[in-house]
This record gives structure tokens, C-alpha cells and sequence, in this order.
């Protein structure tokens, strides 16, 4: 499967960004469980949401958790990521990711196969 992130961009902290995450080619789109992980400069990736193939389950890092939200259009193979109350400690390049297996917890970058190119949010002060 092939992923696209788009949506990011520069915005005031406080402000809100909605990344959307397109996915081609593979298995059939309901079959994935989705997440958004993110990096931040000279920093590790981390885990910031995921979403199971009906979408029924979700998951949030204690970091962005009340203030954003993961959710899917299996219709329209696309995962979105809502966040808002953006602060500048969120300033990353936002990565979807895509497993077929999910043989791993689900806030555990090994468990995903497939990574989309990413995105850049930029939250100034």
C-alpha cells in the first residue's frame, strides 16, 4: 500500500490542522489498522494516534489526547487526523502509516509496514 500525507502547514498556536493521509494500491483499505506518528528535529519518532480497520478503536498519546482526533473514511481510503489547541511543542513532520498484520501494540512503530512520506506542521508562538 502506498500512502499520501497531506495537509499540514505553518499555524498560530491555538489554531487547528486537519492532516489527511490517502492510501493506494494493496489490500483493500478496511483491512488496515491506521496511525499518525510524528518527528520532531534531533528527536525520535513517536506515536501520536491510531485507529482500527472499522474504526471503532482508537488510541492517543497522553500528548495530544482531548485535543485531537484520528478517524477514517474506508469509502475514500483516506485516515485524517484532527488536532487542535495546536502548541509549538507539536512542530513535527507528521508521518501516516499503515499495518496489515498489527502483530505489535498499536503505538509501536514496528508494527506498522507501510509509511507515507509526511508532512510538516509548523505551530508558531
Amino acid at each position: 500500500v502506498q500512502l499520501q500525507a497531506s495537509g499540514g502547514g505553518l499555524v498560530q498556536a491555538g489554531g487547528s490542522l486537519r492532516l489527511s493521509c490517502v492510501a493506494s494500491g494493496g489490500g483493500g483499505f478496511d483491512t488496515y489498522h491506521m496511525a499518525w506518528f510524528r518527528q520532531a528535529p534531533g528527536m525520535e519518532r513517536e506515536f501520536v494516534a491510531s485507529i482500527g480497520w472499522g474504526g471503532g478503536s482508537t488510541l492517543y498519546a497522553d500528548s495530544v489526547k482531548g485535543r485531537s482526533t484520528i478517524s477514517r473514511d474506508n469509502a475514500k481510503n483516506t485516515v485524517y487526523l484532527q488536532m487542535n489547541s495546536l502548541k509549538p511543542g507539536d512542530t513535527a513532520v507528521y508521518y501516516c502509516a499503515a499495518s496489515g498484520s498489527m502483530g505489535y501494540r498499536p503505538d509501536a512503530a514496528i508494527a506498522y509496514d507501510a509509511w507515507g512520506q509526511g508532512t510538516q506542521v509548523t505551530v508558531s508562538s
